[in-house]
């Protein structure tokens, strides 16, 4: 693929979809169930963008964006659009921009620090689909 998608539009969402469950056997994510929303705040245009990752035995099963509330997660982690971009640009590390304050999280702080490591792999994968920001 050598054409940029549009960060965050629903062909992104299908191609980060598609490399992550190439890239990402359900061995690899430990074989967990899990879901976050990922909320954008001060998006290009105006308004709030998400970002729904969801994986099911350790496949990921759903992977979709949109604007206005986002579906229920077992994670919900809140940002400005330019720190995610970041983490998508692989420029700075989800785990360090939480710790840091520029990303909020609600759910269960203990299970998320479990799973920052899968977090992680997916994050570098993201990185890799070519996206105009």
């Amino acid at each position: 693929m050598s054409e940029n998608l549009v960060y965050l539009s629903s062909v992104w969402a299908e191609e980060v979809l598609k490399r992550l469950q190439a890239a990402l056997p359900p061995e690899k994510m430990n074989n967990v169930s899990t879901s976050m929303s990922n909320i954008y705040k001060n998006c290009p245009g105006g308004g709030e963008k998400y970002l729904y990752i969801q994986c099911d035995n350790g496949a990921v099963t759903k992977v979709e964006t949109g604007t206005g509330e986002p579906p229920k997660a077992e994670f919900a982690i809140t940002g400005e659009y330019e720190t995610f971009a970041k983490i998508s640009r692989a420029e700075l590390g989800s785990q360090r921009a939480l710790m840091t304050g520029k990303l909020k999280l609600k759910g269960n702080m203990a299970r998320a620090l479990k799973l920052a490591s899968l977090a992680d792999r997916m994050n570098k994968i993201i990185s890799g689909v070519p996206a105009v920001y």
